[in-house]
């Protein structure tokens, strides 16, 4: 049987509270085909589309995206959590399940009508991805899809981010929390 990106993929129990399933993408990191097959996967929608940087999310997305970037040949930017980046950099409020938190780019990092495809590993509430698109938005640049590894459908991101009018690909999904 061939496996899927899903099969490589663990789910710790209890982590990191009590009666959460945490899905760790890094055993799909740590394998070779699982890693080139969830790149490979996370391009395919947009096979020939115009790209000019892909950007990914603090800390996972980074992996990624970087990964993805390179496949591209395109530039790749982070957006971090607050006070990580050491340039001028333009803020973003978002939600998290118990307070607030904020995410920050570069102030030159995107140049106004660029393409960027936004990446990430897991797509819970898209608050995190939501500041995201936000940040490239307020540069002038173009959020063209949002691809992800994972999706929690229950949590509810994919409907947040297609309501701001964003195409989401993600390559499996896990019910529960």
């Amino acid at each position: 049987m061939t496996k899927t990106v899903k099969d490589y993929i663990r789910t710790i129990v209890d982590f990191p509270h009590e009666g959460i399933l945490f899905r760790d993408v890094t055993t799909l990191f740590a394998d070779p085909r699982g890693f080139r097959m969830a790149i490979d996967q996370l391009l395919s929608p947009y096979a020939g589309m115009r790209i000019d940087k892909v950007t990914g999310l603090e800390a996972r997305g980074f992996i990624l995206g970087g990964a993805v970037a390179h496949q591209l040949s395109t530039g790749f930017v982070p957006i971090r959590k607050k006070g990580k980046l050491p340039g001028r950099t333009i803020a973003q409020d978002y939600k998290l399940e118990y307070g607030e938190a904020v995410m920050e780019v570069h102030d030159d990092a995107f140049l106004p009508g660029e393409k960027v495809l936004l990446v990430d590993d897991l797509l819970a509430t898209g608050g995190t991805a939501e500041a995201g698109i936000k940040l490239i938005e307020r540069l002038g640049a173009q959020v063209i899809g949002c691809a992800f590894v994972v999706d929690l459908p229950e949590l509810g991101g994919r409907k947040k981010l297609e309501a701001l009018g964003m195409e989401v690909h993600t390559l499996c999904s896990f019910e529960g929390l």
